[in-house]
């Protein structure tokens, strides 16, 4: 039986490595681990490109992000571009340039790596929050318009999870204050996410489609 191909992008570290780790653990899917050098997601001739050179993608994590905060009056043409095109319009291009393969096979898994900051939001994050909610109801459209193939749409909404960006930009003493308030006192591991994903992908998953699962230790409730 032939492997299904998995296209994970932005998969070099965070919560993108503990996905391609398990993928790649469990020897029953092809992986594909693209570098921004490979595909670059602002770049809809890049995304033809590299989507030509692999015709056949059975399943599409679309995990590449960014993260450009600041105030509303402090946000550049450059950081509209650059956000928008990396966290929404290149996932949007490459499951459009994905999903006629999956189309032909009669099956196919797409998860979109969203967040927490599209499901509510808080301050400086006007560009990510919008893109992150706007990838949610790209993932309720999807389901929708592709259920008919067998083709499963997901979102997954990751909390504070121990990254090492997370390490980097908030401060032991904000970290702690941040754990006070999630029910299980501390943040996610990438693997826990990772998890999940793998189950969404998985012949397992046979019925889960359009949904926007939270995983965050209870913060949002």
């Amino acid at each position: 039986m032939n492997k299904q191909t998995v296209l994970i992008t932005g998969a070099s570290k965070g919560i993108g490595k503990a996905i391609a780790d398990l993928v790649r653990e469990q020897n029953i899917y092809d992986l594909l681990t693209p570098s921004h050098h490979d595909l670059d997601l602002s770049s809809r001739e890049s995304i033809k490109n590299y989507c030509a050179q692999h015709p056949t993608i059975d399943i599409l994590i679309n995990n590449a992000g960014i993260n450009i905060l600041g105030a509303v009056d402090s946000i550049s043409d450059d950081d509209m571009d650059t956000m928008l095109g990396t966290n929404l319009m290149g996932p949007i291009a490459l499951i459009r340039e994905v999903v006629p393969s999956m189309k032909a096979a009669g099956s196919g898994r797409i998860v979109n790596i969203s967040s927490i900051w599209g499901i509510r939001s808080k301050e400086n994050r006007t560009l990510y929050s919008a893109t992150k909610f706007a990838l949610n109801g790209v993932t309720k459209a999807l389901s929708r318009e592709l259920g008919e193939h067998n083709i499963l749409v997901n979102s997954l909404c990751p909390g504070y999870v121990n990254t090492e960006l997370t390490q980097k930009n908030v401060p032991p003493e904000e970290q702690q204050k941040i754990k006070a308030t999630i029910p299980l006192g501390r943040f996610a591991e990438p693997n826990e996410i990772a998890k999940t994903v793998a189950f969404l992908i998985s012949s397992d998953n046979t019925y889960i489609t359009g949904q926007t699962i939270i995983i965050d230790g209870g913060f949002l409730a």
